[in-house]
């Protein structure tokens, strides 16, 4: 069997694991008052169904303190019911669940703990939060430890498998650990030991309270990746200590919040961190588990083949496809519905505190409001256009019993999505792509590409319903009165689909997400390569320095212009920071408040109006690229209107948006027809 690894059982101090596939804690907001809901339940119940050996379920809440928003709670017994049929459902499903007792120290918000200063290991201000908080008393670092372990004895009760304890991405067993946040001058602050103390006396606390027979997790930062904090080097160190203290199982992450290193964006190259899971695994008896961008079945199994960890973290790839196990397991791993590491469904939405969704899986966090649902009986349907909404829709409806039929004017499926996996960082979403052809005719749908739709044809195929989802098209550009013709005009599109090869001096306008990310493709097209990267540091061709100046330059000049006074405003949150990144380090010039007056001899006037005063630039210009939005593609339904009975628009062809709001739609609309 190819994945034999992958499905092989696990034990870990007498808990059984049915195979190495793990679902970590990830906080989802569905938990609005600590206790399990319906929401929640549903959500993992899928998880559990599609195959997880193990669902690690958190951050759970054990101090009034170190909680967040809408995190599920242990802080008393009166939670205990809850999660006992919680935890019995899983079972029923055959799987095993451990919840992560969590406590954010100085990452915790003001606005969350009722206007109480976070506490931490030292005063030191956070980044994140943009607050500094207090450092704890030898009393209250008791009080602490005491309430962690008391919640672990609740988890038991509750029917968990096991107990995780976070000692990751910056929290407060982090902030004892490092030297940075870390500036106490007594017995938990100063040298290595006294650093470690904390989560050791933690350890202890719980491991006393819960008996030896529990499995007890740490989930830990394989290198903090902020300048002057742990190092792999320390994590390893750390591993060894907290596996001596009474850790059964080690879940190796990436950095901190604060870190200005991307940890889950499709900019880390997948499984990008083994390598700090792997240097764990080689100091310690104990299983280790390691996480970060893993989201292909063959990957998973080349990870434990090669002895690099025990298990496999799948967080996100398990929000977009409940059922990534199963069909690894059974031989179907082209019918996994790829992960895009996006973060534009799962972390931007927490980071405005609302629930977790994916911009792939229309179901994600709504499995309880979709599972009753159902349409007036089977229908032929036809769908017009193969982009994310149409091929989204056609599969859940073909799922669901109904006939479908899909037209396509281009020659592939995908829509807009070539043009979205262009930019660094974005290429999973060829994948989709990939995701959507397979999927289709796994359920009897055979897209017919080429395929113009036109009105009279659809008046007469007889058709039950028809669904339009026929994209968008990108805007045009209103140029300035003086213009001498002399600087050609093209779509940001074009030039993402490669249709346009702009020249050497490129202005672009609109600063909003497409923009910005078609500046910084240009940007990474002239300048060196991975390839070019990997064999010149293989074959040590050039000194460093060389290099540096490779990696920090290219030949574009290139300045971006925005008519409001922000740049890239329509970002998910969290998302835009690699993006503005990359535009810093290759000098792309970016000018708010600035629109084109005139465009002479291959130069662009602009006007800049500022507070400070109006100011006027005259940039070089080859090639001027429009990046000003879209417009909706629904001739067509205008046409129809009125004509047929059952007539639907979803998608961009109703109103230009997100994937995501596209690929809701249709599942809701799938549901319900």
């Amino acid at each position: 069997m190819l994945l034999e690894r992958l499905f092989t059982p696990l034990t870990i101090n007498g808990l059984t694991l049915r195979n190495r596939a793990v679902m970590p804690a990830i906080h989802h907001l569905y938990t609005p008052d600590g206790a399990a809901t319906e929401r929640f339940n549903d959500y993992y119940y899928r998880r559990a169904e599609g195959g997880a050996g193990l669902l690690i379920v958190g951050g759970c809440s054990f101090d009034d303190y170190g909680k967040t928003k809408d995190m599920m709670s242990l802080q008393t017994d009166a939670y205990i019911p809850g999660w006992r049929a919680f935890t019995d459902g899983i079972h029923k499903r055959n799987a095993k669940v451990a919840v992560q007792l969590y406590h954010a120290g100085r990452y915790a918000k003001e606005k969350n703990l009722a206007g109480k200063k976070a506490l931490s290991a030292s005063a030191v201000y956070a980044s994140y939060t943009r607050e500094t908080p207090r450092a704890m008393t030898k009393d209250e670092i008791r009080r602490t430890i005491a309430l962690c372990a008391q919640a672990a004895v609740r988890a038991g009760t509750a029917g968990f498998d096991a107990v995780e304890l976070s000692a990751s991405a910056g929290y407060l067993i982090c902030q004892f650990l490092s030297p940075i946040t870390n500036l106490r001058e007594d017995e938990y602050g100063g040298s290595w030991e006294n650093r470690c103390r904390f989560a050791v006396e933690l350890i202890a606390a719980v491991r006393g309270a819960v008996g030896p027979d529990y499995p007890l997790f740490m989930r830990i930062a394989g290198n903090d990746f902020v300048p002057g904090s742990n190092t792999n080097e320390d994590a390893v160190r750390f591993a060894g200590v907290i596996a001596q203290a009474g850790i059964d199982m080690i879940d190796v992450t990436g950095g901190w919040h604060e870190s200005r290193i991307p940890q889950i964006t499709g900019d880390l190259p997948r499984g990008g961190y083994v390598y700090l899971a792997e240097a764990v695994r080689g100091a310690v008896s104990v299983p280790v588990m390691a996480s970060n961008r893993i989201n292909d079945p063959l990957l998973a199994e080349q990870i434990l083949a090669q002895g690099s960890a025990d298990l496999i973290a799948l967080g996100r790839p398990l929000i977009a496809d409940p059922d990534w196990v199963k069909k690894a397991a059974e031989g179907r791993p082209e019918e996994i519905r790829p992960c895009m590491a996006c973060n534009q469904g799962c972390l931007a939405k927490t980071f405005f505190g609302k629930p977790v969704e994916c911009l792939v899986n229309g179901e994600a966090g709504r499995e309880y409001r979709l599972r009753d649902l159902t349409g007036t009986g089977p229908k032929r349907i036809l769908v017009v256009g193969a982009g994310p909404a149409g091929c989204t829709f056609a599969a859940e409806a073909a799922e669901r019993g109904h006939q479908v039929t899909l037209w396509e004017k281009s020659r592939r499926i995908g829509g807009q999505l070539e043009i979205v996996a262009a930019p660094p960082g974005k290429d999973e979403f060829t994948r989709l792509a990939d995701y959507y052809r397979v999927i289709l005719e796994s359920r009897g749908v055979r897209p017919e590409l080429g395929k113009e739709a036109r009105a009279e044809d659809i008046l007469v195929s007889g058709f039950d319903a028809v669904v339009l989802a026929t994209g968008s098209s990108p805007r045009a550009l209103p140029l300035p009165e003086q213009n001498d013709g002399s600087v050609p005009v093209v779509s940001a599109w074009h030039v993402l689909e490669r249709r346009v090869i702009p020249g050497k001096n490129v202005v672009i306008v609109g600063g909003g997400s497409v923009g910005c990310e078609t500046a910084q493709y240009l940007a990474h097209q002239g300048s060196i390569s991975p390839e070019q990267l990997y064999f010149l540091m293989l074959n040590k061709a050039e000194d460093p320095e060389k290099i540096a100046q490779l990696l920090y330059s290219t030949n574009y000049t290139l300045s971006l212009l925005e008519i409001t006074d922000r740049m890239g405003a329509n970002f998910e949150a969290g998302t835009a920071w690699p993006v503005f990144a990359d535009l810093k380090r290759f000098g792309v010039r970016q000018l708010t408040s600035a629109s084109v007056h005139g465009i002479e001899n291959k130069t662009l006037i602009v006007r800049q109006q500022l507070p400070e005063g109006e100011f006027t630039h005259r940039i070089p210009c080859d090639t001027l690229v429009a990046a000003v939005g879209s417009r909706p593609e629904n001739g067509l339904y205008a046409a129809l209107a009125g004509k047929i009975r059952l007539l639907h628009v979803i998608g961009d062809a109703k109103q230009a948006g997100k994937i995501s709001d596209a690929v809701t739609a249709a599942v809701d609309l799938a549901a319900t027809i």
